[in-house]
Order: structure tokens, then C-alpha cells, then sequence
């Protein structure tokens, strides 16, 4: 529902970008010649885990996550490389959480074995290419990919405590790769720039536990996040 809603927002105001090129005063016309430009952006995020669960001695091993939005802030420097490509960092933070069901231990003594709650906060710092169409009137197109890395302050890699005293433990350094598309609507002072992208990571994110045969992480091959970005950009 959350990713639903998500899109409509999106497709809802790339439709009210169109009706708005009613106007025909072009705002900004040399703004994209500069070879630099800098802005800031804030957004919605919506990440869960993408799990891949191997054979192990857990019997029916079963892993659901619930994932919940949360929000991103963060700076834009913009290079120009080609009239119709772009090279972009874009560094901020991003904080979310989630939460993890064990439902194999869902019958254990103790409840809250079969629940870990995990709020993250990450450092997010993407590289991506922008590829944009020619102009039209106040609007241009775009579609972006690239690369990021993730500094997980909440990962407490370094804790010696594990599952086993009701700490789950993620990696401190992840890298994703990601894919979107956007529109640019240019305004009398600034240009505006939402865009939806997908978040994929590319390594797995889970620290094991110190049992190689805990029920928590032995049958987990492969876990690491995915997600959905909605940004709104000011430059």
C-alpha cells in the first residue's frame, strides 16, 4: 500500500507538470548551460530487505519483514558533462526502520524472540548519472542510474552481543545501485525536480550471529535492502 502510494503521488505530479505548460513564459532558459550548480532535496523513503534463506538445521526456517516509510534529506552538486547528461552527488541521511518476524519461533518460551525491531539511520551517498531529453517549454525528462554507498550508524556491527541477547546485527558499510526517473519543472526562481527512484543493495547486509547454527541468522543467505525513493528537489 505504502509503494502504491508512493507512485501516485509521483504520477500525480508529473500530470500537474503538464497542465502547467499552459504558460508560455520559459522560466530559467541558461540554466542548464552552467558547468556547475549545486540545491538540496527532501523525500520519502519506503525500504524493506530483500531475503534469500538457504537449507539449514533450523527446521521450517520462515523470515517476513514489515517494512515502514521514512524520510531523506540531503545536498545535490550537479555537473554538467553533455547538454543531455549529467554527473550528480548527492549526499544525505536517511532514516528508517523495519521490522523482522521470525515466525519459526513464534511458539518460542520467550515472545520477543520471534520479533527485532531495526531503525536505521544511514549516511547515503549516491553517484549517479543523469540522462535528460531536450527541453520542453518548463518541463525536461530524465532518467537517472549509479551508484551509492550506505554508512549505517544504527549497525552496531561491533557489538559483542548477538541474537542470543536480543540484538540483531547489521554491516556498518553497504553499496547499492540505483535506478529512476524524473522531471524537471522550471520555475520563475528555481527549478523543481521530483523523482522516484528503486534502492538495491548490492552485498549482503547481515552480521551473523557467533553460533554458526542460531535461529536467527543461519538461515539467512543472503539479506539486503531494497526500497522506493521519492525525492523532491530544489535547484
Amino acid at each position: 500500500m505504502i509503494k502504491r502510494n508512493f507512485l501516485f503521488c509521483y504520477f500525480l505530479l508529473i500530470s500537474v507538470s503538464f497542465f502547467a505548460q499552459k504558460e508560455r513564459v520559459e522560466y530559467l532558459p541558461s540554466f542548464d548551460k552552467r558547468p556547475l550548480h549545486y540545491g538540496f532535496y527532501l523525500g520519502l523513503n519506503n525500504n524493506d530487505f530483500k531475503l534469500n534463506l538457504r537449507e539449514s538445521t533450523i527446521a521450517n526456517a520462515d523470515i517476513t519483514v514489515e517494512p515502514t516509510a521514512g524520510f531523506n534529506v540531503g545536498l545535490i552538486a550537479d555537473f554538467r558533462l553533455h547538454k543531455n547528461l549529467n554527473l550528480r552527488l548527492e549526499p544525505g541521511l536517511v532514516s528508517n526502520s523495519k521490522r523482522i518476524l521470525f515466525n519459526h519461533l513464534k511458539n518460542s518460551p520467550t515472545p520477543q524472540d520471534s520479533i527485532r525491531e531495526i531503525g536505521s539511520t544511514y549516511l547515503h551517498v549516491p553517484l549517479v548519472f543523469k540522462f535528460s531529453t531536450d527541453r520542453y517549454k518548463n518541463i525536461r525528462p530524465y532518467l537517472l542510474g549509479g551508484i551509492s554507498y550506505d554508512y549505517n550508524f544504527s549497525s552496531n556491527e561491533r557489538n559483542q552481543d548477538d541474537n542470543s541477547a536480543g540484538q540483531f546485527r547489521m554491516k556498518t558499510h553497504n553499496f547499492m545501485y540505483e535506478v529512476g526517473i524524473g522531471i524537471d519543472i522550471y520555475l520563475y526562481f528555481f527549478k523543481f525536480s521530483p523523482s522516484i527512484r528503486g534502492v538495491f543493495a548490492i552485498n549482503n547486509e547481515i552480521k551473523y550471529d557467533d553460533d554458526p547454527n542460531s535461529r536467527w541468522t543461519a538461515p539467512v543467505n543472503f539479506m539486503g535492502t531494497r526500497g522506493i525513493f521519492l525525492n523532491f528537489a530544489f535547484e
